[in-house]
């Protein structure tokens, strides 16, 4: 703890130096999920890059002290040595502890335990004056709950203590395939309200063709079982969709947990087959067993940057009532054409908050009652003329909000003015904390997430790099470039393999 408390140290020096000389700054955490443009000028920046390692795991009180670095497959092998792991794994092993807190990050069992940040019991934050506070439900609690989804805009996050529960090791996994959107949208309201299921999500492969995943903790031993992490093994959204076809009824597995935790590493859930139609390369078993080092998301998120293509892709989840999922879903089918589709139940969190919240109908589950909404993830192509991708983009979040009753997440790219983005976030609490903790010299969360499209323009007018990354395939063939030289590959064993 010595090595943490005197990095903090400097880090808070360093911010109150900004702070009393009014200077705007950067926080450089050394990796990045977002599909945001990434920080480039390091002229005004704090560097909390070292806040990297796994401090305490106490399994009597089932709780791990972490820094904000540590990414979840670190975090998972650390808390499977004592037997235990997060409520709440992010299907990415790269996704960063402070990430998934600051940012908004839900996956299959959050229909159980909510968003990441509602397993987080407290923080230590560097506030924007430099004053290190600690936050949880007994003091700062409005700052404990207030950060989560802000993009640390209210303080910067140096340390997180997150409940665990028991781990097992295996997940059975059962593959309900239905005939329609709207048959699978209704299962997968019917099992989030199942809490013997420990995990839920939904692939919409087509029109005709959804499956719902259901899945349970297990240490019964299955004899046989499914992996996803070597370069031999299948990406889970093919096995998924091969397996189900031509079933009409369910179909069980056992796949180990942390194999199941990140079953959609390799591929990114199914991104990684753009870049095969960016080059025109052949996709196939044998192609995808040869690249695999560039398939996995730390590379092809490191790619993606680098090429500048991440301005090119629609990558946008948004949350939907049930009740208007369905009519959301033939939208973006006319609009986007864009398949397949994930399908997560989340239960909500209450406001105020920066996370996702929709109006939906509470329901008794268990002797609580609960509020959730779908998330929808809309990833895949979308033109190449940056006006009409523009346009596309700005018809979705009008849309969503006003025909759909839903709203978007804010890891991605976002064009709503700063008057639009306002009537959506509520500002009023928001701008209630920054005053309270001093926060107000920092950006805000629209500065954050906004889409610059002047200076877009004009950088794309001024110099030859924004060209050449635009032109294929020099902007593939730079992004990969990067991405090897970033080493991001190594190790090829996941840390949680042999534990």
């Amino acid at each position: 703890m010595e090595a943490h408390k005197q990095a903090v140290s400097e880090i808070a020096a360093s911010v109150k130096q900004f702070f009393s000389q009014r200077e705007p700054y950067r926080v450089f955490h050394g990796s990045t999920n977002s599909t945001r443009p990434r920080l480039v000028n390091r002229e005004n920046y704090v560097d909390i890059s070292s806040l990297s390692n796994v401090l305490m795991v106490d399994a009597t009180l089932r709780k791990v002290l972490v820094e904000p670095n540590v990414p979840m497959d670190q975090l998972v092998a650390s808390t499977l040595e004592y037997g235990l792991v997060p409520p709440v794994v992010m299907e990415f092993p790269g996704i960063t502890v402070g990430g998934a807190y600051a940012g908004t990050a839900g996956e299959s069992s959050s229909f159980k335990y909510g968003l990441f940040d509602r397993s987080v019991t407290s923080v230590e934050m560097v506030l924007g004056d430099g004053e290190v506070i600690q936050a949880s439900k007994y003091n700062n609690a409005d700052l404990l709950y207030g950060s989560a989804g802000t993009l640390g805009t209210l303080g910067l996050v140096t340390m997180v203590e997150l409940n665990l529960i028991d781990a097992k090791k295996f997940v059975k996994t059962t593959y309900h395939p239905q005939p329609s959107v709207k048959d699978t949208i209704e299962l997968i309201q019917q099992e989030s309200t199942d809490q013997s299921h420990d995990y839920i999500d939904g692939i919409v492969f087509s029109k005709d063709h959804g499956v719902v995943i259901t899945g349970e903790m297990t240490d019964e031993n299955p004899g046989r079982t499914q992996t996803f992490s070597r370069s031999t093994d299948p990406w889970f959204y093919l096995h998924v969709q091969d397996k189900t076809r031509f079933l009409h009824g369910p179909v069980t597995e056992y796949i180990p947990l942390p194999e199941y935790l990140f079953r959609y590493d390799r591929g990114g859930f199914w991104v990684g087959r753009l870049a095969f139609d960016y080059f025109n390369f052949p996709f196939n078993k044998i192609t995808r067993r040869f690249l695999d080092d560039f398939l996995h998301t730390r590379m092809l998120y490191e790619a993606l940057h680098a090429s500048g293509e991440s301005s090119r892709y629609v990558i946008q989840d948004l949350a939907l009532p049930y009740s208007t999922a369905e009519a959301f879903i033939d939208y973006t089918a006319q609009r986007f054409d864009i398949w397949p589709l994930w399908l997560c139940p989340i239960q909500e969190t209450p406001p105020p908050t920066f996370n996702p919240y929709v109006e939906t109908t509470p329901k008794q589950v268990d002797e609580k009652v609960i509020s959730q909404f779908l998330n929808i993830g809309l990833w895949g192509s979308g033109p190449r003329d940056r006006a009409a991708f523009v346009s596309l983009n700005r018809d979705l979040e009008c849309r969503l909000r006003a025909d759909f009753g839903g709203i978007k997440w804010l890891y991605a790219h976002t064009y709503y003015t700063e008057d639009e983005f306002w009537q959506v976030y509520d500002k009023a609490s928001y701008d209630e904390l920054r005053q309270k903790y001093k926060a107000t010299t920092l950006p805000s969360v629209y500065d954050k997430v906004k889409s610059d499209l002047e200076e877009s323009a004009q950088k794309q007018i001024e110099g030859w790099g924004p060209w050449a990354l635009s032109s294929r395939p020099l902007g593939g063939l730079w992004g990969i470039k990067k991405a090897i030289e970033s080493r991001k590959y190594l190790p090829r064993c996941p840390p949680w393999r042999n534990v």
